[in-house]
């Protein structure tokens, strides 16, 4: 397989005349016309801080530029990872979720020095955070449009989360793969998009993952020609960079049981995976890699998940191993457009990005 980038990767959601310039862990997605959308948290000061709000930009030019980002769920704790999922023909829904105050002020005292302007800013905003407000939007959330984004209904709340978010299957129904709430398990959800109301379809055993002292987290799934569902799952040990894979699984019933989650790449290589289905049948799964150079990974599937030929670098930046979270959709124009986030160089924040390539077989 040969990798051509199309010029080269561009800052897509970026706020550099702002304290709050901090922005990561975005979904990329293609509306049903036409337009591509973006997602992600912003407005934040760091990787753990309590301002983070996720938002949305759009591009009527086939991603190659998007509008300023305006936030969809903007509750009064820390909003992180935004997934999308295009469902109907002009449905969009946008995925989140939260921290604790508590949590936010741990990390706070870890990561600033006493004193500085820094800690107390964000001790200042966490000490506004009632407990009200905690126990009313803590947790994963979602909102739904029904008009392509323009506007959307009410915050709803999920048993689960997962970075890039629910997938729509090919009868219409909208499945959601995600981690439960201070849980190591991964369910299967149904969304109903009329009320946002959620069902419990089935569970994915992760009980081989764990046996290895190995943490399941952030799934994707995706469904095949054939019906079936094929499913990605990050791994990691409690060192970020330890042991940080992909294990993949497959349902042929609808997401009520699952095969034995398998590991398809090494140790170290990378994780999450996001993966789309391209229009000549290959399957074309992004990620991270969070050891030097700090890439962001492409491999690609002839044969429905069968196997994977991996490792194909879309960008490094030697600087950083805060990058990753890519998500990959065809343009109009034959072309793929990944987005991802980085820090692209040193003592810049991190910021979303987006790379246009091809491949040749």
């Amino acid at each position: 397989m040969k990798i051509n980038l199309i010029g080269k990767h561009k800052a897509i959601i970026n706020q550099p005349f702002t304290t709050h310039k901090y922005q990561a862990w975005p979904t990329v997605a293609k509306l049903k016309n036409g337009k591509i959308v973006a997602g992600a948290s912003a407005f934040r000061i760091s990787h753990i801080c309590p301002f983070g709000k996720t938002v949305i930009a759009y591009s009527d030019e086939n991603g190659t530029s998007f509008t300023p980002p305006v936030a969809v769920i903007d509750t009064p704790l820390d909003d992180r990872d935004a997934g999308l999922c295009p469902f109907g023909e002009s449905g969009l829904i946008v995925t989140s979720f939260n921290n604790t105050v508590a949590f936010q002020r741990k990390i706070n005292a870890e990561r600033r020095k006493e004193g500085s302007p820094e800690r107390a800013y964000v001790d200042a905003y966490l000490n506004t955070v009632s407990e009200e407000d905690e126990k009313k939007y803590l947790g994963n959330t979602f909102r739904i449009s029904y008009d392509n984004g323009v506007t959307f209904g009410e915050l709803h709340k999920s048993p689960i989360t997962s970075p890039h978010g629910p997938v729509e299957l090919s009868d219409g129904r909208v499945l959601w793969v995600g981690k439960a709430d201070a849980e190591e398990q991964i369910y299967v959800y149904e969304i109903n998009t009329e009320n946002g109301s959620m069902k419990y379809i089935g569970t994915i055993n992760l009980d081989g993952i764990k046996a290895l002292g190995r943490i399941p987290c952030e799934p994707y799934m995706i469904q095949l020609d054939d019906g079936s569902l094929l499913c990605h799952i990050r791994a990691h040990r409690y060192t970020e960079s330890e042991a940080l894979t992909i294990y993949q699984c497959v349902s042929v019933d609808g997401g009520k049981s699952w095969s034995v989650p398998a590991q398809i790449i090494d140790d170290c290589d990378g994780a999450p995976s996001h993966i789309m289905k391209h229009s000549s049948g290959l399957l074309v799964a992004t990620y991270g890699h969070r050891r030097p150079p700090y890439s962001i990974m492409a491999m690609f599937s002839r044969d429905g998940g069968k196997t994977w030929d991996k490792n194909y670098p879309l960008y490094s930046n030697n600087v950083s191993w805060d990058l990753g979270y890519p998500s990959t959709v065809e343009l109009a124009d034959g072309n793929l457009l990944t987005v991802f986030y980085a820090t692209d160089a040193k003592g810049e924040p991190a910021r979303i990005f987006a790379q246009k390539w091809n491949f040749e077989e």
